[in-house]
């Protein structure tokens, strides 16, 4: 059993920011909904007008390199929002530092570089997170609850499909955008979340095949892929992905085919329930109007949520929704599904260790 530091009960549980671009203001706008038993204390940034902006939205110290603010900051936790090809480096020094970590997704872009972090972590007895604020939609929670009270009976098929744009601009914003080093395509960045709903939903993998094609953008990764999968349930299932649909983000769905139910969760960021039918009634199904909710954002609602469980791991009241090893499970798909498409094969699962 791994030995954690005490439960912080007699303050406000201290973050820090580091990476104060797009996804950063999430998460600052999440910890001000928990000022309560939260506060930022120091962000940090390479770029200074970021880091300015940063710092007056949310009272934290500035810093321009992460070594410093580890040295001079009393930050309980250390938040990676920075390119994902070096949230493997940053965790380690942070690890190393005896600060908790918490890492947007993909927690890394390659395999070894996953593992290493869960190590890390484990050798100095922080906690690690991997933000999937996805899976606390209320749409997923429902659909969750019904996978595990086996509403579905023996489930058959599974469709997830995520049709967004992304132009040129955007991978133009900044050089690390679309780089295999920093980034990863399209199922590793954008469909991330959808990614770690095969393994969460409906149970572990046993193979995958996929194609990946650069069909439009200037960059060195895949805009567009598709994905075949087969669960050790004996399930089959396909997902598919690109960044080029005309003229706007149009679809984020699941669609799942049971032998005893069937579900399509829609929308543009699985935030419809848009077919809800089970051969046995369940008090469950009266919630399904009130979960859709509107978005014009494919974030959804969930990284308050997320952050909920959060400081409450670290108040010692819960155990971790995803940590390390949960984050590691997604990353394995996503590896899986880049060597099936290089090499022209089924990749299966687990990855060698």
């Amino acid at each position: 059993m791994r030995q954690y530091p005490a439960p912080i009960l007699d303050r406000k549980i201290r973050y820090a920011i580091v990476g104060c671009g797009r996804i950063a203001q999430n998460h600052i706008a999440a910890l001000q909904t928990h000022a309560d038993r939260a506060e930022i204390t120091a962000v940090c940034d390479i770029d200074p007008t970021a880091l300015a902006a940063a710092a007056a939205k949310t009272g934290g110290t500035p810093f321009s390199d992460l070594t410093t603010l580890l040295r001079e900051s009393d930050a309980d936790v250390v938040v990676l929002t920075t390119p994902s090809g070096i949230h493997a480096e940053q965790a380690v020094e942070i690890a190393a530092a005896g600060r908790h970590v918490m890492t947007e997704k993909p927690m890394a872009t390659r395999w070894h570089d996953g593992q290493r972090m869960v190590k890390a972590c484990d050798d100095a007895g922080v906690r690690l997170f991997v933000v999937k604020q996805n899976r606390r939609n209320a749409t997923l929670q429902l659909l969750k609850r019904a996978v595990e009270q086996q509403r579905f009976g023996r489930i058959y098929m599974v469709n997830i499909n995520v049709f967004w744009t992304r132009p040129q601009e955007y991978y133009d914003s900044a050089k690390w955008r679309g780089t295999w080093e920093f980034d990863g395509g399209a199922f590793m960045n954008q469909a991330s979340h959808y990614v770690d709903l095969l393994d969460w939903l409906i149970g572990p993998i046993e193979s995958v095949q996929a194609y990946t094609a650069t069909l439009a953008r200037n960059i060195e990764v895949e805009d567009s892929g598709v994905m075949s999968i087969k669960w050790r349930s004996g399930a089959i299932g396909s997902m598919n992905v690109t960044m080029l649909t005309y003229p706007k983000n149009l679809e984020g769905s699941i669609t799942i085919i049971g032998e005893k139910g069937t579900v399509r969760v829609g929308g543009m960021a699985v935030n419809e329930i848009q077919h809800w039918e089970f051969e046995t009634p369940a008090p469950e199904d009266a919630e399904v109007q009130q979960a859709s909710y509107a978005t014009t954002s494919v974030y959804g609602f969930g990284h308050p949520l997320y952050y909920d469980n959060v400081i409450r791991v670290l108040r010692g009241e819960a155990e971790p929704e995803t940590d390390g090893r949960e984050g590691l499970k997604s990353l394995e798909v996503l590896i899986a599904t880049y060597l099936a498409a290089r090499d022209g094969r089924r990749v299966a699962l687990p990855l060698d260790y």
